[in-house]
């Protein structure tokens, strides 16, 4: 299954149908009324004015589209509820499983949150931590931070996502939006921006709530877009991740403890001639036992591979390992 520019765009004549229509000004030049929301069953379209023929080039002329499973019988994903396996370069699905159903992503949420970070706050911004910070969820995963505390945005990034910090999210989130439910009007909105319109986020980690949603294929969209910033895409590589922080009185606190990732960690080796670039772990009762990872081939072609509610850490890893194998094949 393969998008290309030739299936995604199409030639707009004076004789529109369906959900587009067309109206032309004057001396202030064309204008095109494009009725579109995030709850049309279409994709966006972006018009190019010019000669006599106009053009509307689809959301999804540069990305990899999903209408219906492909599964490959070599790959037993019995144990999970969604996967997907896509060449980025090539906008090829080389394997799709429930791509659409809308599942708890835990917390692969935090990506998302890097992308909102990144996009309105500086890695040089020094957070300060408030009551947003206490999460009393059990056995949910923490930096341990108190009131008071700071560090830096770029230290909180490294730690959201090389950690999967749940404290740090909420730091984030209040301080680069000003408060958390500011920061999460941002992240929806950068989700429908990237074309993941089948989701929704109700906090910055990604902890189970009845409305915090996504789908395999809006979580692609959303890494997809990810892997794009240097920031994101150099702290998804670390094994490990060391640094120290100030507590309210400015004494030194040190953080050290290695990636979430058993990828990264040396405690599963991806197949022959495939490489682990990094990528994103979660893990709640709601959602499973989840992974996102970026891969290379041996001629470094990327590809996003994914896999939502599975069933123990061990059989998300090994899923995720069979879907890798369909690179080489």
């Amino acid at each position: 299954m393969k998008c290309t520019n030739r299936i995604c765009r199409k030639v707009v004549t004076l004789l529109l149908t369906g959900c587009m229509a067309l109206s032309l000004t004057a001396c202030s030049g064309r204008k095109f009324d494009m009725p579109y929301g995030s709850n049309t069953a279409a994709s966006s379209f972006k018009v190019s004015p010019g000669g006599e023929e106009q053009f509307a080039e689809c959301f999804a002329s540069d990305i990899c589209v999903v209408s219906s499973d492909l599964l490959d019988e070599e790959i037993d994903m019995s144990g999970a509820g969604a996967a997907v396996l896509f060449d980025v370069s090539g906008n090829e699905v080389l394997y799709s499983k429930n791509a659409h159903e809308r599942l708890h992503p835990a917390s692969l949420t935090k990506i998302l949150t890097a992308i909102v970070a990144l996009k309105y706050g500086s890695t040089d911004q020094v957070l300060t931590a408030t009551r947003a910070i206490n999460i009393d969820e059990s056995g949910a995963q923490l930096c341990g931070l108190k009131v008071g505390d700071t560090m830096t945005l770029n230290q909180a990034l490294n730690i959201l996502l090389v950690y999967s910090a749940n404290d740090v999210a909420m730091l984030i989130a209040e301080g680069v939006g000003g408060t958390v439910d500011h920061f999460i009007e941002l992240m929806n909105e950068e989700a429908k921006a990237l074309g993941a319109t089948n989701s929704h986020f109700m906090n910055p980690h990604g902890l189970t709530q009845e409305e915090h949603y996504t789908t395999a294929y809006d979580l692609y969209l959303i890494f997809n877009e990810a892997v794009k910033n240097e920031k994101i895409l150099e702290i998804i590589q670390k094994s490990n991740y060391e640094t120290v922080y100030y507590d309210k009185n400015g004494k030194e606190k040190s953080f050290s403890h290695l990636s979430t990732n058993w990828y990264l960690r040396g405690e599963y080796k991806p197949p022959e001639a495939v490489s682990v670039v990094g990528g994103k772990t979660g893990t709640t009762n709601a959602a499973g036992h989840c992974l996102m990872i970026l891969s290379r081939d041996t001629a470094g072609n990327p590809y996003i591979s994914i896999v939502l509610r599975s069933e123990a850490r061990e059989m998300v890893y090994t899923e995720m390992t069979d879907l890798l194998e369909k690179i080489n094949k």
